[in-house]
């Protein structure tokens, strides 16, 4: 048997008890904090609250090498760990298909999403999103050259023409670390300014900080504002919200300090 287990958006504690259960019912339990991270949280007191010893597998371990690890669940239970839910990324539904390939029976127990919880600290509608997209850190070629994906960009110019707003997830890079609000703003405009477009001009953005903690950061202004506010620590999130809902503009001048001007002409 294999458990998939989400444990919700910022510690240990944000984990249900179904989870809990089967955590310290299990045979072996694993996590993976690639795809994301619980910021307030480490290992010895996830180890300590579960009562249970906990085996962190690299991206490769999940990615590549995961058969070496499911095959134990054929004959006992174990248990996979992911940060938010546990079946928001693709890597854990390839996982879950991988593990029915093998015969191995699967079970989910779902954790608080930052899908929704984006929904909860802005006020905007979560039936009114479209496609999601993450922007991730720029890098050099091997010809020495800076390289920036347009790819964010163009989806959310799509949402925006489809009337949905867009949830921007931030690249979380081993090397380069958390990228920030501060930083996709900054993205966002350098490739409007290659592609002589409008997009962003005169957009207002959302930045979410810390989502689940006792003190997440929410902040709602114009992208060229945000690029210079102060976030604070990671986990960060963006949405670029098309055209607003009353009751959403609303929200987001009294939630996110968004500037009142935007109550202006909403339907």
């Amino acid at each position: 048997m294999l458990d998939f287990v989400g444990l919700g958006l910022f510690d240990e504690k944000d984990i249900s008890l179904k989870g809990l259960e089967k955590i310290r019912n299990a045979d072996k339990v694993y996590v993976e904090f690639y795809t994301s991270i619980l910021m307030g949280t480490d290992l010895e007191k996830m180890e300590q609250l579960y009562e249970k010893k906990i085996t962190l597998l690299s991206r490769e371990d999940v990615e590549q090498h995961a058969e070496d690890w499911l095959v134990g669940a054929k004959d006992r239970n174990v248990v996979f760990l992911t940060g938010g839910d546990t079946m928001v990324s693709t890597t854990h539904v390839d996982l879950r298909l991988r593990a029915a390939d093998m015969g191995i029976e699967t079970t989910l127990v779902h954790g608080a999403s930052i899908a929704s919880a984006i929904c909860g600290l802005s006020g905007l509608q979560n039936y009114r999103f479209g496609k999601s997209v993450t922007i991730p850190h720029p890098y050099v070629s091997s010809r020495g050259v800076r390289v920036v994906s347009q790819t964010p960009y163009d989806t959310i110019k799509k949402n925006i023409e489809a009337g949905l707003h867009t949830a921007v997830f931030l690249d979380i890079d081993k090397d380069k670390g958390y990228m920030t609000v501060n930083q996709a703003m900054e993205i966002l405009l350098e490739v409007e300014g290659k592609l002589g477009e409008g997009v962003m001009n005169d957009r207002l953005a959302v930045g979410i900080a810390r989502a689940g903690s006792p003190s997440p950061v929410v902040k709602a202004d114009y992208v060229e504002a945000l690029r210079d506010y102060a976030f604070g620590g990671p986990l960060h999130i963006v949405v670029i919200p098309a055209e607003l809902h009353f009751v959403e503009a609303e929200a987001l001048v009294k939630l996110a300090g968004a500037p009142e001007v935007i109550l202006e002409n909403v339907d």
